[in-house]
């Protein structure tokens, strides 16, 4: 399989500590890749360097087999990348939720006509049609990183990288958050502490650990015959 993301020995240095320590990381065309640890451990400074928002003091980043090294380079593969913000009030800055979700395929060139266009039928899809006229900031949580997805959904991306995805979704929104990334026909970088959300979603799982990136194991142990609680735990290097 292709690979299209990649980190190659990247440091990130913060206040003069290592935030990232020689991470190497790739995804492959078709994979739902976890990252966990703890708050703080680094997870989204690592997002932030795949798409160019954080830059490393050493290592290489690739973005679909190009390296990208200055903000030229970034941007002219960003919308390749779909980036869900960890706070989606970070993500939400138009008027109301169809000229969000408009927003990036009018920046990708497409005529107004087209833009909304596709938010619609995005906002449809994911069920929220309804909330095309309504105020962004004035929505529920679950109902903001609906409405923030579909702007990604609405770029048609190659790549979700997705920040705490189910932070403040509701089990209705919650639902429907679930059935549009299983339906993503991309690949996945997804940093979440819902054990079930990841064991439900990822293909395999990374562990941030004092800066290092080490493989993690996905396991399930049943409470009852009907139920299990899946749960994510580093795998021992040799």
């Amino acid at each position: 399989m292709s690979v299209l993301l990649a980190l190659e020995e990247i440091t990130v240095v913060r206040d003069g500590a290592a935030v990232l320590s020689r991470v190497n990381l790739s995804l492959a065309a078709g994979e739902r890749l976890a990252i966990v640890g703890p708050n703080g451990a680094g997870k989204t400074t690592l997002l932030r360097t795949l798409v160019g928002l954080e830059r490393p003091s050493a290592g290489q980043v690739r973005l679909f087999g190009a390296a990208c090294r200055s903000e030229r380079d970034f941007r002219a593969l960003r919308p390749r990348l779909g980036y869900l913000f960890q706070d989606s009030d970070d993500q939400l800055f138009c008027p109301s939720v169809i000229e969000d979700v408009a927003f990036g395929p009018l920046n990708l060139g497409c005529t107004q006509a087209e833009a909304f266009r596709r938010a619609e039928e995005v906002l449809a899809t994911l069920g929220i049609g309804a909330l095309a006229p309504r105020i962004s900031h004035r929505l529920s949580g679950g109902e903001k990183r609906l409405v923030c997805l579909a702007g990604l959904l609405a770029m048609k991306p190659d790549v979700l990288l997705l920040d705490e995805p189910t932070n403040g979704v509701d089990a209705a929104n919650g639902k429907r958050l679930r059935a549009a990334l299983h339906a993503f026909p991309g690949a996945m970088l997804l940093v979440s502490h819902d054990d079930g959300f990841i064991a439900e979603l990822a293909t395999r799982a990374m562990a941030i650990e004092g800066g290092r990136l080490i493989p993690a194991a996905l396991h399930s142990h049943p409470h009852s015959h009907t139920h299990s609680h899946p749960h994510i735990h580093p795998v021992a290097e040799s």
